[in-house]
């Protein structure tokens, strides 16, 4: 079943009416029902995990959060910053470059996470699985004209003591 809801989302989110309204309509309706829930559900976990990355503004250094697709990588997560297929870098990936310490909710779970800008052989690993969880991310890269942003989000662990 997930797999057809993937395909069909894929399909819609391919149109060019995806693409003029998608990039503004998507996240909010995320954050509604991820606020709805508690953080538990996104509209678009029917199809692929989200979580709700927080990170520090590099200019204004305040906390600015949204939701992403994320790949579950044992227990970190991946992200992409695709922005849709934009042809500018998501400013959450710019916030992460300047300020890699951050936050992730993800199913109602508070997490602190590092994040590192994969370098190109992790990246190359990791692709297949991205796109085989959203194909998409090849359209926006082609789209885009730039090689698309991808982190991995450590969870940082407390200190020993």
């Amino acid at each position: 079943m997930q797999g057809r809801l993937r395909r069909l989302f894929a399909a819609v989110a391919s149109t060019d009416t995806f693409q003029r309204f998608g990039p503004r309509l998507a996240p909010a309706i995320d954050e509604y029902a991820l606020r709805l829930t508690g953080g538990r559900w996104s509209v678009s976990d029917a199809v692929l995990p989200v979580i709700v990355l927080s990170t520090t503004g590099s200019r204004s250094g305040l906390t600015r959060s949204v939701p992403l697709a994320a790949l579950r990588d044992g227990h970190d997560f991946v992200v992409v910053g695709s922005n849709f297929g934009r042809d500018h870098h998501p400013a959450w990936s710019t916030n992460l470059l300047a300020c890699p310490a951050a936050r992730v909710s993800f199913r109602g779970e508070d997490i602190a996470v590092c994040a590192e800008l994969l370098d190109d052989g992790e990246r190359r690993r990791l692709w297949p699985d991205l796109t085989a969880q959203w194909p998409l991310f090849d359209r926006y890269s082609e789209l885009s004209g730039r090689e698309l942003r991808v982190f991995r989000l450590r969870r940082r662990r407390p200190p020993v003591i």
